[in-house]
């Protein structure tokens, strides 16, 4: 009997992506048993409408980078070649049907678990994915059995990732580059070169 594959999908805007995103990535694929994992660059999330996100050719450049030749890590560009805003309930569905017979594991972070009521149409969300990983940061405030009162069958989908406390976040580096203090150990040094030799964020914030 074929072994299923198990994807997981790590959706975000990765302005920029960071060294957090890569301990994370790596965490979910190990503890939830994953064969790869695509790392899924949104091109216009509708929670970020109206504002300030870097081009997407910055953007994805600096996620290539990241990845680098770890060839468990790809990129999918199912979010980059077809029109906006992108739900993930679409996102999902288009990964299924782009590697059917595989389960699909949605990564999310517990702030995100918390506000998943007020998604784009929950309950298909909820029902498309096999499995959604979940990354706890303290305080993120997520009570599961109220959430599955509202999403029916979300308890038995949400697996929780443990992770090591980071405090590194992309809004906080964008800040360190406008305020010129320094962000080098941040990101891996593809990404600090291209933020260099670009001048990415230093009007931003």
């Amino acid at each position: 009997m074929e072994h299923r594959q198990r994807i997981g999908i790590f959706g975000g805007t990765f302005d920029p992506p960071h060294l957090g995103h890569l301990i994370l990535a790596a965490e979910a694929a190990y503890q939830l048993h994953l064969s790869r994992l695509l790392f899924v660059l949104a091109a216009d999330p509708p929670h970020k409408q109206g504002q300030p996100i870097t081009a997407v050719r910055h953007r994805l450049d600096m996620l290539l980078a990241t990845i680098g030749n770890d060839p468990f890590f790809e990129l999918s560009r199912v979010d980059l070649d077809r029109p906006g805003p992108h739900y993930s309930l679409d996102t999902v569905r288009l990964l299924k049907m782009e590697n059917p017979g595989a389960e699909m594991v949605f990564l999310m972070g517990g702030d995100s678990l918390h506000d998943l009521p007020a998604w784009h149409r929950p309950k298909d969300f909820v029902s498309v994915c096999d499995l959604i990983g979940v990354f706890r940061r303290p305080g993120d405030n997520v009570d599961l059995p109220a959430l599955e009162e509202e999403l029916p069958g979300l308890g038995t989908k949400v697996s929780f990732v443990e992770t090591p406390l980071l405090e590194i976040a992309s809004h906080d580096i964008r800040r360190r580059v406008a305020e010129g203090r320094p962000f080098r150990y941040f990101v891996p040094e593809a990404v600090y070169h291209i933020i260099r030799e670009r001048d990415l964020y230093i009007a931003r914030e």
